[in-house]
């Protein structure tokens, strides 16, 4: 029986052994990998300076993004990591060398992944941010323990006016339970704030990711080379050969009283063929298949990928109204290899991880195109430490979300683990149904809106009217005209 307990024993020392390297490797090539993100963005003026104080306490805080920006990269891996899990032991159940992927694993990685987040949202980034912002108090002796004392002190007033706030919101939402657990801290307050933040961050992903879903379009437009209707590209290139010698010649001609009138605009119209000459001639340096099949088959596969995406969250309202195991909810064990979470299989798990790490794609476009954050939108060796902390913050909010996102849309079956499962909106059927709502409504209004714009450029542009005297509108030709003049100038 000794000898029992012992074994017992052992293999569990074993199995959280093993869990607790693969959770640290995995963990340092998240740290690299966004340590490399960072330093091709950072400013390096602000970690080489002559104040060697600065530079520290720069590199210290950029320590702190790192470690939040490895926390946001995990984070969004999750699902991912979850899913494809469940389909490795479905395929492969009794393999020896699969053992090692069990659910104790992957609920250690979420159970992780909220601490660290939290972490990071309440106390790394805002002591962060207030270290690299701190002097020391007056009279103090100046070094990095002043500066340390400083952001504690500020750190401590900030927690207590979160606190208040969310005691504040509690006791208005909740009266009765407010009182009874006013100094029960752990159980109730964090557990509180960190449903907030959730919610904060789900509503800022309903509002980005539809934007972004439409943004795609156009950003991978600007990736591939667009391939022209109705257009001679050696023709069209001769002409702007053309153009800009004349232009050229009229930058080099003798008259100079002329060229002192006219020199800025003939300057910036030479600027504006070249750079159109140059794009012409990359256009010509692709290949036929390239340049007519590349760019027809990823918008192709974007507008796939939207519409099924869209499909999912129409079919998950349907399963919210006639069943209640399609609310989003919380669950302890895993019990990963027992069944696939899709009803297609392992097709259709890989078409469900494909969709969540698209959304994600897509949230990060919207945001960063959205007029309130495109001065958060890094550039490469010219972003500041403020504005990297800015990023950071962002990233793990739309990143520690997109769990709890998708889970609410229905994109997969896989219930949420740990403390993810347990913030307070997420049994509440209005606010799941009205977000189900929004989503496809927004998503199916921007992806409308941006189709059917692009279709009417393309044959503005291709029948020759974007070259009127006037400004063309859509609504000022109508769609009879398009075809008409597009038909004869075919034949």
């Amino acid at each position: 029986m000794e000898t029992e307990d012992v074994t017992v024993r052992e293999q569990l020392f074993h199995d959280r052994v093993r869990e607790t390297i693969i959770c640290v490797l995995l963990f340092i090539c998240l740290y690299i990998l966004s340590h490399f993100i960072l330093t091709h963005f950072k400013k390096n003026a602000e970690f080489v300076t002559d104040d060697i104080e600065d530079a520290t306490v720069n590199k210290i805080a950029l320590w702190l993004c790192t470690f939040t920006l490895s926390v946001a990269v995990c984070a969004v891996l999750l699902l991912p990591i979850s899913i494809l899990s469940n389909e490795v032991l479905l395929t492969f159940p009794h393999s020896y060398y699969m053992q090692w992927l069990n659910g104790s694993l992957i609920r250690g990685l979420w159970n992780l992944v909220f601490l660290f987040s939290n972490l990071s949202l309440v106390f790394l980034m805002p002591f962060a941010y207030f270290f690299t912002e701190s002097e020391g108090f007056a009279g103090s002796k100046k070094g990095i323990m002043a500066r340390v004392y400083e952001t504690a002190v500020m750190l401590l007033l900030l927690s207590l006016l979160v606190l208040g706030i969310v005691w504040v919101a509690s006791a208005l939402l909740h009266h009765h339970t407010a009182r009874e657990s006013l100094y029960d801290l752990w159980e109730y307050y964090l557990p509180y704030l960190y449903s907030g933040i959730s919610l904060f961050g789900v509503l800022l992903l309903l509002l980005c990711t539809p934007f972004g879903l439409s943004r795609m379009f156009s950003v991978t437009g600007s990736l591939l080379v667009k391939p022209r209707l109705l257009e001679n590209l050696e023709e069209t290139m001769n002409c702007t050969v053309f153009e800009e010698a004349s232009l050229s010649r009229k930058l080099k001609s003798n008259n100079t009283c002329w060229i002192s009138a006219n020199m800025e605009a003939i300057n910036k119209e030479f600027l504006s063929v070249k750079s159109k000459r140059i794009a012409l001639e990359l256009r010509k340096r692709v290949s036929p298949w390239q340049r007519n099949l590349g760019y027809p088959v990823a918008m192709l596969m974007l507008l796939a990928l939207t519409a099924v995406c869209v499909l999912m969250v129409c079919f998950h309202v349907l399963e919210l109204l006639f069943d209640e195991s399609a609310m989003p909810r919380g669950m302890e064990d895993p019990n990963l290899g027992l069944a696939s979470f899709s009803m297609f299989g392992s097709l259709g798990a890989a078409v469900q991880v494909v969709i969540i790490l698209y959304l994600m794609v897509s949230s990060v476009v919207g945001f960063y195109s959205s007029p309130l954050f495109t001065g958060l939108l890094p550039r490469a060796q010219d972003t500041t430490l403020t504005q990297i902390i800015g990023n950071c913050v962002s990233l793990l909010i739309l990143s520690s979300a997109l769990p709890v996102f998708s889970r609410t849309l229905g994109i997969t079956r896989f219930d949420l683990l740990g403390d993810f499962g347990r913030y307070n909106w997420l049994g509440n059927f209005h606010i799941v149904f009205l977000y189900n709502m929004l989503f496809a409504g927004l998503t199916s209004a921007c992806l409308i809106n941006t189709v059917t714009w692009a279709l009417q450029r393309e044959l503005i542009r291709a029948l020759g009217l974007h070259r009127l005297p006037l400004t063309v509108s859509r609504s000022t030709i109508p769609l009879k005209l398009l075809l008409a003049n597009g038909l004869s100038k075919i034949h």
